[in-house]
């Protein structure tokens, strides 16, 4: 062979070579996102539930021996997620089994909805009836599919189903415009106390607030005074509720109002000091460490969101 065909037959391999290398390289898997805990040791996959105070992976049948030896646990959510609506009723149900009597607790209805919620609860109304009378395509929007399961089981075995949020309207007057410009009937329907002197969770807030464009909410000060208004409200709510029922109460709510305890959960154990847990259902999305005070439990999942549903809400927590 002439030179130039050695040549031509190298450069030939070398391609080829390089070519392997590129496909084999597109080819190769991407490792899955792993999680750890701020100061623990190793690292977890979706899927595992993670004790965060000893930073170390539980099953689910220990996890509800943990919760139920609480009289107040609270379970957060990604609202538009639908794998954490599958567990929310997975946990619940489990639960119900170890206790007969057991309250109910949601952020998805606000408290002029119980009225609805009760007749629900008696089957008084079809289940089309109950959400018109909420109003769910409006007020709440995320997809009712989701939450079925949920509501359906609580329908069928709570005690009691209860309405804990604040009213939409007066929350969005506040984002806007500050708790100045209540007047007294829409203040009456908030707290009677709003703490607005936590500095861990105003800097939490701050940091979100940041993160996002502000063509509606343009004072920080606005939007503080209406998270807290409407963190405090949901903890009155409930710390209401575990003075009358008496009996172990399970609260849903985003995971934006139970992060580090600092929304709902310590605002209603000031009000009602009681055994509380709080669970956080956390998509990994890439590489993290968590915070070790994000929850007592952090339930690892993926991350899958329907594509008509990513973009709502931007402010829902």
């Amino acid at each position: 062979m002439k030179h130039g065909g050695i040549r031509i037959l190298r450069r030939i391999m070398f391609l080829t070579f390089l070519s392997t290398i590129s496909a084999c390289s597109v080819m190769r898997p991407s490792m899955p996102p792993l999680a750890s805990i701020e100061g623990k040791p190793g690292h977890f996959f979706a899927g595992r539930i993670i004790n965060t105070n000893d930073g170390k992976a539980i099953s689910f049948d220990l996890l509800i021996d943990l919760l139920t030896t609480n009289d107040l646990i609270f379970i957060g959510e990604v609202h538009n997620n639908a794998d954490h609506h599958l567990i929310e009723t997975q946990i619940l149900q489990a639960l119900m089994m170890r206790n007969k009597r057991l309250t109910v607790a949601m952020e998805f209805f606000d408290e002029s909805d119980q009225p609805a919620l009760d007749r629900y609860m008696k089957g008084a109304v079809t289940e089309e009836e109950f959400l018109k009378d909420v109003n769910w395509d409006k007020k709440w929007a995320f997809d009712y599919h989701f939450y079925r399961p949920l509501m359906l089981l609580a329908k069928e075995k709570a005690e009691n189903l209860l309405a804990v949020n604040a009213p939409g309207n007066i929350v969005k007057k506040v984002a806007g415009s500050g708790l100045k410009s209540l007047n007294a009937q829409e203040r009456n329907q908030l707290a009677k106390k709003i703490d607005l002197n936590n500095e861990d969770h105003r800097a939490y807030l701050n940091e979100i607030y940041r993160k996002h464009q502000h063509d509606i909410l343009k004072n920080f000060e606005y939007f503080y005074e209406a998270q807290c208004a409407w963190e405090d409200t949901m903890a009155e709510n409930v710390a209401a509720d575990i003075k009358k029922y008496n009996e172990q109460i399970v609260v849903f709510a985003g995971n934006g109002h139970i992060v580090n305890k600092f929304g709902i959960p310590e605002r209603t154990q000031k009000r009602a000091p009681v055994r509380m847990a709080t669970v956080m259902l956390y998509p990994l999305t890439e590489r993290t460490t968590i915070k070790k005070g994000i929850a007592d439990y952090v339930w690892l999942t993926g991350n899958y969101l329907p594509k008509h549903l990513m973009h709502r809400h931007k402010y829902k927590q």
